[in-house]
């Protein structure tokens, strides 16, 4: 016996085959075959891979035409068929008369003695590793010849699994160096730091970005910690976005501060991934963005920001660039002074605040400064979210960006109501002093013509005292109201019950054939002056005074009405004149319509300084109706009160 023929030289030889890493992976199997054909005393020894239905030959050592590397065949017409469906190996004394080899196989191969093992890599079956010889053979195979086979069978199925690991590593390792390659060359030219870091913390790999933001160079930080560039108010954060990213989650948007070389402190944004290999975290890489410009100028915004929502400046922001240039902000003392809120003026136009008595000249001229991109201030009458009419100061200014465009309009407001109140009352005073004056003059004059030589029975003096009175008496009124509109306006807590009672007590007993009925339904009192209660006593004596019957009724009531207490007079005489009402719902004078007395005048002047509206009807009498501000139990006044409204169109 040969030394090859000898079992332990034959498996010494299989053994070191596998064994020696220096040799290539078909020299092991050529040497395995070798051995295997010596040791069993047999021509031809082989590999094969078997993949959907096919045998194809790897390797193989012996002559025979068929089984040759390179071949191939249906996997029916292959001894190995039979082969990989055992789970040890297969062996044939006699192929011609053996029912493990099928007539095509036979006549295919015509093997006459063959044996064979099917190799298994991982769960799945890679193929067989195979002897044969043309001739049957004397003897049947010994069991320690069907144990070498299995053996070689499972060494070259262990050699497949390494070269499949070698030829992944090779490949992940090409490819982790074009990838690293392709990093630093992409990191070098990149305007963020890229940085690398092992589990450990220390950096591995810095850009040379690090010199421009931080002052060091790449080379003074790589073999660092991480830790050691952050300041000491970052470093919670950064031990935790650490455990984060060791845990193989992502760090996105982390804001931390470094220090510069220079001792300046340095804000970038940090966005890193963990590096895994076969699910362990190995390092992380991620790139730092110095954000530090970026932080000023947000918090220069948030500085102008708060100063925008602290101003008591009403203040909104409208978009250019969206069709009918939608509301994108508006400040608090822009909601106090409309009433309305951040969601109902949002995406919406400021038209919203116009009404009825909106001048379209005014709204004109706004369009014009904005269509022609230039600043516009008007004064225009707009009205609250509850109705109530308020003069408005408005400057538009148009916002451009660093091209020219313009993007935004700003606008500011100002509630001039009250000075507007009182230049229109100054207005409306002159005019009816002047009317007034002018006919009463006019009358004066015409008596004058009768002083030298009176007719008969006529008193000129006093026809002359009368019109005389009348202008003393209309300039006490305008005093009077002159007087209550500089008052300084003090809401308080008024009870309209104890309102309406005195006001009726003191006509009772100032007109004892009077009758002035109180009625009242409500909990809630009234928040407002206590200049009201001179104005409803004016609303009493005007409604006895002008009925020519002594015994008028009047009746005071108040009840609830949503947010407002209405508080009604009316009286059974003969109504107020059309003009007077018309003066009153109009909310001006006109040189065709002149109230005869200020008092109406001095009601809307005291009703409106509160928030309210007075209106006047004159059915069955006259009834003028108050609404004015509630104020709930639990409520404070400044809560309740309302601000003024416009007083005259």
């Amino acid at each position: 016996m040969t030394e090859l023929h000898s079992p332990a030289a034959a498996r010494e030889r299989v053994y070191e085959a596998f064994a020696d890493r220096n040799q290539s992976f078909e020299a092991a199997v050529e040497s395995a075959l070798v051995a295997g054909m010596a040791r069993l005393d047999i021509g031809i020894g082989f590999l094969t891979r078997i993949e959907d239905g096919t045998q194809y030959i790897e390797q193989a050592v012996g002559d025979h035409a068929a089984i040759q590397a390179g071949k191939q065949c249906p996997l029916e017409d292959a001894y190995c068929r039979r082969t990989v469906q055992l789970e040890g190996q297969l062996s044939v004394q006699d192929a011609s008369s053996s029912l493990e080899v099928s007539d095509r196989a036979y006549e295919a191969f015509g093997f006459g003695a063959y044996i064979g093992c099917k190799i298994v890599v991982g769960d799945d079956v890679y193929g067989t590793v195979c002897f044969a010889d043309r001739e049957p053979r004397e003897r049947p195979f010994s069991e320690a010849e069907e144990l070498f086979v299995e053996l070689v069978a499972r060494l070259v199925g262990r050699a497949i699994e390494r070269r499949a690991y070698e030829r992944e590593q090779a490949e992940r390792t090409a490819q982790l160096k074009a990838e690293k390659r392709r990093f630093e060359g992409i990191a070098e030219n990149s305007f963020d730091i890229i940085y690398r870091i092992d589990t450990a913390g220390d950096l591995t790999y810095v850009s040379g970005a690090v010199e421009r933001v931080l002052g060091y160079e790449p080379d003074e930080l790589v073999g660092n910690s991480f830790a050691t560039l952050v300041t000491d108010g970052s470093i919670p954060d950064a031990l935790d976005a650490s455990d984060r990213l060791l845990d193989d989650e992502t760090v996105q948007g982390l804001e931390l501060a470094f220090s510069h070389s220079d001792g300046h402190t340095v804000t970038m944004e940090i966005n890193a991934t963990a590096i895994t290999e076969d699910g362990t975290v190995t390092a992380v890489q991620g790139v730092a963005r110095d954000i530090t410009e970026r932080k000023e100028r947000e918090s220069e915004l948030r500085l102008r920001r708060r100063a925008m929502d602290a101003t008591e400046v009403p203040i909104i922001l409208a978009d250019a660039t969206k069709p009918d240039n939608p509301i994108i902000y508006a400040n608090d003392a822009f909601q106090s002074v409309t009433g309305y809120s951040d969601d109902q003026l949002l995406g919406n136009n400021c038209r919203m605040l116009q009404g009825p008595g909106t001048d379209p000249e005014a709204v004109a001229t706004i369009r014009e400064g904005i269509a022609a991109n230039r600043p516009i201030t008007v004064q225009l009458l707009n009205y609250r979210r509850d109705g109530t009419p308020f003069w408005n100061r408005v400057t538009v200014t148009p916002i451009e960006d660093e091209t020219g465009t313009v993007t935004h309009y700003i606008g500011f407001q100002q509630d001039v109501t009250v000075e507007q109140r009182i230049t229109r009352l100054v207005e409306l005073l002159n005019r009816v002093l002047r009317h007034n004056l002018r006919n009463e003059l006019t009358v004066i004059e015409g008596y004058t013509d009768f002083v030298d030589d009176p007719p008969a029975g006529m008193d000129i003096q006093a026809k002359i005292r009368r019109p005389l009175r009348r202008l003393v008496s209309l300039s006490e009124r305008a005093r009077e109201l002159e007087k209550i509109a500089k008052t300084a306006r003090e809401p308080t807590r008024l009870d309209p019950t104890a309102l309406l009672s005195g006001v009726a007590d003191r006509h009772r007993t100032e007109f004892p054939a009077a009758t002035v009925e109180v009625g009242v339904d409500t909990d809630r009192d009234i928040c407002a002056g206590i200049e009201l209660e001179t104005a409803i006593d004016e609303l009493v004596t005007n409604a006895v005074v002008h009925d020519p019957d002594d015994e008028t009724t009047v009746s005071l009531s108040a009840h609830d009405d949503g947010d407002w207490v209405v508080v009604r007079v009316a009286d059974d005489g003969p109504g107020i004149p059309p003009m007077e009402v018309a003066v009153v719902e109009a909310g001006k004078e006109t040189p065709l319509e002149h109230g005869k007395g200020l008092g109406l005048w001095l009601v809307n002047w005291v009703v409106t300084q509160y928030g309210g509206s007075f209106q006047l009807s004159a059915e069955d009498g006259t009834v003028a109706t108050l609404r004015l501000p509630a104020i709930e139990v639990d409520q404070s006044v400044e809560d309740a009160a309302r601000r003024p409204t416009a007083l005259l169109r």
